[in-house]
Parts: C-alpha cells; sequence; structure tokens
C-alpha cells in the first residue's frame, strides 16, 4: 500500500552552501604579500643553499689554507720588518681583518658559477616560475653566501688568535663583525651573479672573476692604510666597498679609530644596489 512521501524533517535538510564560501570556491584567495613573507621566502631560500654545505665540507677546509698562509707568511714577515706603518699596531694584527675580507670576498666572488650550474640543470627555471619574487631568489643566494663566508671568518679568527692577535672577544663587537661580513659578501656575491646574467657562460665568468679578485684586494685598506697610497689608488679604494668592509672589521675587532657609521651605510647600499641588479638580470641568465 502506497502513501504519501514523508516531509522531509526540518533537522535532516542537506546543508547549503553559502554564498561567501561559493565566491571563494570560483575565485582563488590573493597570495600572502608584506615583508613578512619576503622575509621568509628569503630565510628559506638561504637554508636552501646552506643545506648543500651537508653534502661537501671541503669548500670550507681548503679556502682556509689561504688566509692561514697570509697571516703566517706575509703577516710574521712584514710585522719583523717594520715596512708598513700602521699607528703603532702590530702588522699581524692589522692584516688580520683584512684577511677576513679577502676570504670572505674570495667565496662570494665565484658565486655566479652556482647559478650558471642552477641554469644548465634546469633548476632556476623551476624557481622562476614560483611565486616567490626574483629579489627574494638572489638575497637567499646572497645572503647564503655571507653565511658561508661568515664560518669562514670563524676559521680566519681562531687561527689570528692561535699568532697572538689581539683581538676583542666583546659578544656585541663580534656581532657586529658578523654583519659586516654578511652585508659584504651578499654584494660580492651578487656582483657575481650580475656578472654571470651579463656573460651567461662558466668560463667567461671565471676569467672575470680571476681579473677583478685581486684589484679589488690591493685596491682596498686591507693590506695598508690609505694615506699610503697613491692619489688615483686612494680614489679607487673610495668607491671599494672592501675598503669599508675592512674598516668596520679593524675597528671592532682591535679597536682602532673607524667610521662605523658611514661604513655600514655604504656596506647596506651595496648589497641593496647588488640584489637589484643581478634580479634585474636573472629573467636573461634563465633563458
Amino acid at each position: 500500500m502506497s502513501g504519501a512521501p514523508a516531509a522531509p524533517q526540518p533537522g535532516s535538510a542537506e546543508p547549503t552552501v553559502a554564498a561567501d564560501d561559493l565566491q571563494l570556491l570560483l575565485i582563488p584567495p590573493r597570495p600572502r604579500t608584506g615583508w613578512r613573507v619576503l622575509t621568509t621566502r628569503v630565510i628559506a631560500m638561504c637554508v636552501v643553499e646552506l643545506q648543500k654545505l651537508r653534502h661537501d665540507r671541503t669548500e670550507l677546509y681548503t679556502r682556509a689554507v689561504q688566509p692561514a698562509l697570509w697571516l703566517l707568511v706575509f703577516g710574521e714577515t712584514f710585522t719583523r720588518i717594520k715596512a708598513i706603518p700602521t699607528g703603532g699596531t702590530p702588522y699581524i694584527d692589522y692584516l688580520a681583518p683584512g684577511i677576513i675580507a679577502q676570504s670572505a670576498m674570495f667565496i662570494a666572488i665565484f658565486y655566479g658559477i652556482m647559478i650558471i650550474w642552477e641554469r644548465d640543470a634546469g633548476i632556476l627555471t623551476k624557481l622562476l616560475v614560483t611565486p616567490t619574487p626574483r629579489a627574494a631568489l638572489i638575497a637567499g643566494k646572497a645572503f647564503a653566501a655571507g653565511v658561508k663566508a661568515l664560518l669562514q671568518a670563524v676559521v680566519v679568527i681562531l687561527i689570528a688568535a692561535l699568532l697572538g692577535v689581539a683581538m676583542t672577544w666583546n659578544p656585541l663587537r663580534l656581532l657586529g663583525v658578523a654583519v659586516a661580513v654578511i652585508l659584504g659578501s651578499a654584494f660580492f656575491s651578487c656582483l657575481s651573479m650580475t656578472i654571470a646574467g651579463i656573460v651567461l657562460t662558466r668560463d667567461r665568468l671565471m676569467g672575470i672573476g680571476q681579473a677583478i679578485t685581486m684589484p679589488l684586494f690591493f685596491a682596498s685598506n686591507a693590506l695598508y692604510p690609505v694615506a699610503v697610497m697613491p692619489g688615483w689608488l686612494r680614489a679607487i679604494s673610495t668607491f671599494n666597498p672592501l675598503s669599508y668592509q675592512v674598516d668596520a672589521l679593524r675597528g671592532l675587532l682591535l679597536g682602532t679609530p673607524s667610521h662605523l657609521l658611514l661604513d655600514y651605510a655604504v656596506l647596506v647600499a651595496a648589497a641593496a644596489a647588488g640584489i637589484a641588479a643581478a634580479s634585474s638580470l636573472l629573467g636573461r641568465l634563465a633563458r
């Protein structure tokens, strides 16, 4: 016997999709923006770069040999002959901050080779299709180079301490040293990636990198005071970020007269300009 269909119970009605939820399904939300998201992506890229050290730490060990030779041979010799005026500071003490900056620069200046390798392996193309801004990609790589250089700086500081260099162990000053090393290395790594975006090949980048590293080093105050330079070299050192990095390291580690505000201002401006330049050429490198 068939009866009339039962009326639906009020409590058993199927839930309806709200208009706001339906709108959310049809139109995806906007991606999050702002400095927090950008900072997070920069840190993520930096961590990815640093994880490569877990597979091969040989670079850190081998690169410690050259700074040790500079301090042992060059520093000890010129300390004995007193050929360079350093204002009463033993020459090996005067040299140590310059060697810290030099070793950091040598690590960073060839960083563009890595990004060319990533281009050849297809990794760079995959990174560019992510929502991460190009500036964040470059900044992550730049600050990863800075952290690698900081590890190298720790090795040089320990070697210098074993040789009797009178350095400060004040935590705040050492923190300032770390910031100066990271900023300087970020600039030189961005300079390398900018050159990579122009020349596009590893061989050309290697040649240019080798051609500019020693002039940058000798055209700074890493080995001798600016006052003893000829006029033309003094003018070049004024535009060399390495000079400001060495000045900051020397003032923080040795307590010699320095211009910390100017040094950090130049290093921050140089790192920002380097990130902007390398970011603008990243698309050309990936073609």
